[in-house]
Formats: structure tokens, C-alpha cells, sequence
């Protein structure tokens, strides 16, 4: 099996960073085709290749990764979640990462974040509270340390 296959199966056919699925069958030269990508230097990370469509791993070479939070979601202030991913990774502990007008809203965003946090940072025990505060509701990720 080539390495591509292997993340790829790993990954569940999902790009990394814009988590929309891959296909399979797309030509590897294609913008939407498959490409593995080595998301870190570091020699001690669990995972050191991820899935990604060669566009977007193109496109991250030139600039900074984001990860979009969607639109459906009302958030207000919604943190960088690489950034996020980073300090849980390297601290655990908690952190904010959005304001929402709504439990409702925060919840969704909540639910969305844990998802999205099991495909980008596989193996993080990842959990997401909802607080009220100020007349809104905080969503909070937290983990203990890996």
C-alpha cells in the first residue's frame, strides 16, 4: 500500500485542512486531488502526515493555515483554531474560543468544534463546555494534558 492510500484510510478520505472529503479517484495533479502532507516538523508528533487535496496543501505553503469556522454558525470572535490546537496540544487545560448570542448557537458551535477537533488533531481528548456570561454564552474547549 503506497503512503498515500495509507493516510488517506487513516484520515477517512478527508482534507485536513479544509475537511471537505477527497476523492479517491481524482487525478493527484488536480487542485482537488489527493496529497500528503507533512503538517509539522516536529519529529515527536503523533501524526506526522495528513491527508490533504493538493490545493490546499499548496496553498499552505504559501501562507498561514486557517481553519474556517462555517458560516451556519453564529460566533462572535471565533479564535484560530490551529493556534487553539497548538496550546491544547502542548498544555491541555482550557480555553475560549468563541462568544455566541444563543445557548443554542454555542452549542452547535460546540458540538462542530469537537468534531472538527477529532479529524484536526486525532487522539486530543477534546471537550466542549458552554457557559453564560455577560449576556452570552462562551463556548470553552478543554483537555487534559497528552
Amino acid at each position: 500500500m503506497s503512503l498515500l492510500d495509507e493516510v488517506a484510510e487513516r484520515d477517512g478520505w478527508r482534507c485536513w485542512v479544509c475537511d471537505e472529503p477527497v476523492d479517491p479517484g481524482m487525478s493527484v495533479n488536480d487542485p482537488r486531488g489527493p496529497s500528503v502532507d507533512s503538517r509539522t516538523a516536529d519529529r515527536k508528533a503523533k501524526v506526522a502526515e495528513r491527508l490533504a487535496h493538493r490545493g490546499c496543501n499548496s496553498r499552505k505553503g504559501a501562507v498561514k493555515v486557517v481553519i474556517a469556522w462555517p458560516d451556519r454558525l453564529h460566533v462572535a470572535e471565533p479564535a484560530p483554531l490551529i493556534t487553539v490546537a497548538g496550546r491544547l496540544e502542548r498544555k491541555g487545560g482550557r480555553e475560549l474560543v468563541a462568544r455566541c448570542p444563543t445557548r443554542q448557537d454555542a452549542q452547535e458551535a460546540a458540538d462542530w468544534l469537537v468534531d472538527r477537533f477529532s479529524r484536526l488533531v486525532p487522539g486530543l481528548p477534546v471537550t466542549a463546555n458552554t457557559e453564560a456570561g455577560g449576556g452570552q454564552f462562551l463556548v470553552i474547549l478543554a483537555t487534559g494534558r497528552r
